[in-house]
């Protein structure tokens, strides 16, 4: 089961490798900031560096520790794009698709940036490995990736036929794949972390262990916490999966959903090598997909099973292990030293949610589990909605989502309902 211990990391991987890092004081007594950003997430901790990085003065509160949420317990994948291609087409025109797209690429390139500007050390490996399990599938994955090419994009592309398999993945399990040279995998709770760092170094004030209890809109809206209170100009929320209902405005528009992963024992050297010979990041084409990758210490990380019924099963290692071992039976004696888990934010369209509260308060939202580099430019479109530019951010503010009322008793079954449905369509 996940260990969760006060305010502090859940007992994962990341949590057990990661870098000596800052803890930040809580949020005591009454201040001022031009902005305050809520939630020490991705989204959050981007904006706040943006905004730092423009010179505003920003404070940025927290519940429990920077990247304690789904920031600091996902895949460490590192894959472009923002929205599924089509979906703006489908609302706004061809237009719209292309900003699209070119955002999908912009979210990489900021990640990417950060680390080389701030000298992060998060592990960074450049390679990603879409795997197909069925015919279907890897037409999908042809059609993508050929209209990527006509696109021109920027980084090798390559698809694998199944006899091409072995030579990036140790399993007979997949019919074929593409490789991604633009994409890769990274240890995300060190890369948040050192961004954290990064806008406390250019004067951002972070407070740690603060939930906020309520925000109080109006001329000057106030951030209240059991200790302090916050009076700023504007607000950015970045909770996600973990806003619960602090916001009212906000309850019901995403849905928490349960995502796990495990790692393994390091492994012998040859053996990772055999598993995944080029060391690149592994992801399914499917709703109820896997995850893999190894760790620098030579770990099978292997993650899955996304609950949408916001449930977490008794055993993470028994629910996840029939799934690594139809890939990799090899590893039937492997070990497993952690087990974690913790809620994503299920947007039911898939496209991510911006928008505004009473003028001025912001929130965006919504990641749907492929949430590491589109947070990102979430978090520059935060801070250019501050600074006045708020074409991109209006863009997605026009996006009609679904609210499902009810909470967790509702809103869940609908979801996982609604997952069945596709779930079953891909088996047929």
């Amino acid at each position: 089961m996940t260990q969760l211990i006060a305010s502090e990391h859940v007992r994962s991987y990341y949590a057990a490798t990661a870098k000596p890092d800052l803890r930040y004081p809580r949020l005591e007594g009454d201040s001022r900031a031009d902005i305050v950003v809520v939630g020490g997430g991705f989204t959050g901790v981007s904006a706040a560096l943006f905004l730092a990085e423009r010179g505003y003065d920003v404070a940025l509160v927290e519940a429990h520790r920077i990247g304690w949420g789904a920031t600091g317990r996902n895949g460490g994948q590192l894959i472009d794009g923002f929205v599924t291609p089509g979906k703006l087409r489908q609302r706004f025109g061809d237009d719209a698709e292309t900003v699209g797209y070119e955002m999908g690429l912009e979210c990489r390139e900021i990640v990417l940036e950060r680390i080389a500007r701030y000298r992060i050390d998060c592990d960074l490996k450049f390679g990603y490995l879409d795997v197909a399990v069925t015919d279907r599938e890897m037409r999908a994955l042809e059609s993508y990736y050929e209209s990527r090419l006509a696109r021109g994009y920027p980084h090798p592309l390559e698809l694998v036929s199944k006899a091409d398999m072995p030579k990036y993945l140790g399993s007979d399990y997949y019919l074929g794949g593409g490789v991604n040279m633009g994409n890769g995998h990274l240890h995300p709770l060190n890369l948040c972390a050192g961004e954290a760092a990064a806008a406390a170094g250019l004067g951002a004030r972070i407070h740690e262990q603060s939930p906020v209890l309520e925000v109080i809109h109006g001329e000057s809206p106030r951030v209240v916490t059991a200790d302090g209170v916050i009076r700023a100009g504007k607000v950015l929320l970045a909770g996600n999966a973990y806003l619960g209902r602090t916001v009212r405005a906000l309850r019901g528009k995403v849905i928490p959903a349960g995502s796990f992963v495990m790692a393994t024992e390091p492994l012998d050297a040859a053996l990772a090598s055999a598993l995944i010979p080029l060391d690149m990041a592994c992801c399914e084409e499917r709703i109820g997909l896997n995850y893999f990758r190894l760790s620098p210490d030579k770990r099978l990380l292997f993650g899955g099973m996304c609950n949408y019924l916001g449930l977490e099963p008794r055993s993470i290692e028994a629910a996840l292990r029939p799934g690594m071992l139809d890939i990799f039976p090899q590893l039937s004696g492997a070990r497993v030293d952690f087990e974690w888990g913790g809620n994503i934010g299920i947007s039911v369209n898939r496209i991510p949610q911006f928008g505004r509260i009473a003028r001025n308060t912001y929130y965006a939202q919504g990641w749907s589990g492929h949430g590491l580099a589109p947070t990102h430019l979430a978090g520059k479109l935060l801070a250019d909605v501050v600074a006045g530019d708020s074409e991109r951010f209006d863009l997605f503010a026009r996006v009609r989502h679904l609210r499902i009322p009810g909470g967790k008793w509702l809103a869940n079954p609908v979801l996982a309902l609604g997952m069945l449905y596709y779930r079953v369509r891909e088996l047929l």
